[in-house]
């Protein structure tokens, strides 16, 4: 019987409470009578009618109150202060009622006091036992489910079951149930924890009071997991999640692989395993140099590169911040892996540094991540946008010619690809300078350029922002509701650069496979709902976060490309494809970098738009320059 109550949803048990009120208080009310009288019957139920009214009066006021809103299990002092309040409110309207309505029989004085102390114990008491039987029935004891927040795990191979055993030791969280998509488990105990189907999951969540949904799964391939959130989204519930098995250091789970659900696993994209042969090609027990190493891409690309063991690797940035970062993370791994590994801090637009450092060093491969990408601070900074995106460039290609690198890879983007904003503008440059070199003869470097998307979680990405707005409590701004982009991970852009080069002829562009465009503002909403709130929209004006639409920034598209042309072929790598489009020699682009370069040194902005314009196929700036660009702030 108890099993079947407490088997309840949420509201059937609100429906318990109040029809287990409505008789208590009738009773009590006859109790208190009988007790002031001294006789059972109460002077022959002479006053029955204010057993009836009791209720009636009660109840309004109960609700009002609150009383059937408190969570069973976190019933405390406040809930009991609330029990307090509203059964003396409702002994005063009570007997203001029962005096007006003039009964033939007026209630005695003395009975107010005894039925307020009565309705009291019983109305209070019902709530405690209620809350002790309640927590009796999941494990970890009364204290600690009533001090943690009660998970449910989804999935009851072995790592659910390592979650479970080391939930038992958590402060934090308490598992209740298991659920699976294995038919064969349904009905079987776990740790003291009895699976259930998913068909279940939404009555478990309700009927346990769950506040989490952890997802136990790590062997699941990224399409499975999609299908999960897809699933868990739609429930009051936080989700969080064990990352993949090969993640998991140890290969046992703990506490501390429990983690925040990331919009990659929302994706839904399968990775493509590397290529062993293409990621050593130009690595291992050679010289290699990364560019922007402190970056997002440049920091990725540098633990990949140790793991192939080159024989030394320079770091190059002009953050000192960024530099003893990454110098600091890698040095652990270098020493285990007996790579030398080389910090140098300076800019991509000192040409002589450049040459030292290669010479010195004899750098074999130089991967060229060093950019400002941000596109309104471009936009805003075009000046200093233009030495370092493009004019850096330049001077990098030209000292790895001039030190003999035989392996030039740059990472460029899709935003050179009709830009609508001086950023791409600068990488579509950036591209033309690097295959107007590599067509130049007398040389053996080698030039390729890696072309992709929006990578997750990089410097300027939109997710850390959705995820700090969420945590804040919202709102979530999105620029424009068709907004859409691509995406990748940064370690599978990384890989894919890396054997993208290995590929490569002189001059190549190479386009990534960056799957399926997304919708910022559904990828928005997802986030949200996986956060365990609703979104405040037209279908659901009361959700927790809404999301506001800020209007395009500077330089922003709705749509993102990534082939300027129809002429792609295809590569022995399925995520790379190979673009062939138009190029210029460099006794083209020469007079024009030299007009640029002329343009940054004066600080003439309109001059390095005009001329951007002009020699930039595709480029067309989505506003005119603005006052701003005058400014001192632009005269760095």
């Amino acid at each position: 019987m108890l099993n079947r109550v407490l088997s309840l949803s949420r509201n059937q048990k609100r429906l318990v409470f109040l029809i287990f009120d409505v008789l208590a208080l009738v009773i009590t009310c006859w109790l208190s009578f009988a007790l002031r009288y001294g006789e059972w019957d109460a002077m022959g139920f002479a006053h029955w009618p204010a057993y009836l009214i009791a209720p009636l009066v009660a109840l309004p006021v109960f609700v009002r109150l609150g009383l059937y809103r408190a969570v069973t299990r976190y019933i405390g002092p406040h809930a009991l202060w609330t029990v307090v309040k509203a059964v003396s409110l409702f002994v005063l309207i009570w007997a203001a009622v029962t005096y007006l309505i003039g009964f033939d029989m007026r209630v005695p004085r003395s009975v107010l006091p005894i039925y307020w102390f009565i309705a009291l114990v019983v109305i209070g008491g019902s709530r405690l036992l209620a809350r002790w039987l309640l927590l009796q029935q999941f494990p970890g004891g009364l204290h600690r489910l009533a001090t943690t927040d009660r998970v449910i795990i989804y999935g009851a191979g072995s790592a659910g079951r390592q979650l479970a055993t080391a939930l038992e030791s958590s402060s934090e969280l308490s598992a209740v149930a298991f659920v699976d998509d294995n038919p064969a488990l349904a009905g079987l105990e776990v740790h003291g924890l009895v699976i259930y189907p998913p068909q279940q999951l939404e009555q478990l969540i309700d009927r346990f009071e769950v506040a989490e949904v952890l997802l136990a799964m790590p062997s699941a391939d990224r399409s499975r997991r999609r299908e999960l959130l897809t699933l868990l989204e739609t429930l009051p519930v936080k989700v969080l999640t064990l990352p993949g098995l090969s993640d998991i250091a140890s290969g046992k789970v703990a506490l501390s692989d429990i983690r925040e659900i990331e919009i990659a696993d929302v994706l839904g994209r399968e990775e493509v395993a590397p290529y062993p042969q293409l990621m050593a090609a130009n690595i291992h027990a050679q010289v290699v140099m990364v560019t922007g190493a402190g970056g997002s891409i440049g920091a990725e690309l540098c633990r990949q590169i140790v793991s192939q063991q080159p024989r030394r690797l320079v770091l190059f940035d002009s953050s000192e911040y960024a530099l003893y970062q990454i110098e600091q993370e890698l040095t652990p791994l270098c020493v285990a892996g007996g790579v030398e590994l080389v910090g140098v801090l300076g800019s991509v637009i000192e040409q002589p540094l450049l040459e030292r450092t290669l010479r010195h060093y004899q750098v074999a491969t130089l991967y060229h991540a060093a950019a400002y990408k941000h596109v309104p601070i471009v936009e805003r900074n075009m000046v200093v946008g233009v030495r370092n995106n493009l004019l850096g460039t330049r001077a990098v290609a030209q000292a790895a010619q001039a030190t003999g690198v035989k392996n030039f890879v740059l990472i460029s983007s899709d935003k050179a690809v009709r830009p609508t904003n001086v950023m791409g503008a600068t990488k579509r440059c950036a591209e033309l300078v690097l295959q107007a070199l590599a067509a130049e003869p007398g040389h053996g470097t080698r030039f390729a350029i890696v072309r992709f998307g929006n990578v997750l979680g990089s410097s300027g990405s939109v997710i850390p922002l959705f995820r700090q707005q969420i945590v804040a409590g919202g709102p979530v701004t999105v620029t424009h509701p068709e907004m859409t982009r691509y995406f990748m991970t940064i370690p599978e852009a990384a890989a894919l650069v890396i054997q993208a080069g290995a590929m490569a002829q002189s001059g190549d562009v190479f386009v990534l496979d960056m799957g399926k465009p997304v919708k910022i503002r559904e990828m928005a909403e997802q986030m949200i709902r996986l956060a365990g709130f609703s979104v405040n929209d037209k279908a659901c004006p009361g959700g927790d976060i809404g999301i506001e639409y800020t209007g395009l920034r500077d330089g922003e598209k709705l749509y993102e490309e990534l082939l300027i042309g129809e002429d792609v072929t295809g590569t022995p790598h399925p995520m790379i494809m190979k673009a062939s489009e138009e190029r210029l020699s460099l006794a083209q682009l020469q007079p024009v970098l030299q007009q640029i370069e002329a343009c940054c040194d004066a600080y003439d902005c309109e001059g390095i738009r005009a001329l951007l314009l002009r020699h930039v196929s595709g480029y067309q700036p989505q506003h005119d320059i603005r006052d701003a660009l005058h400014k001192p702030a632009q005269l760095h």
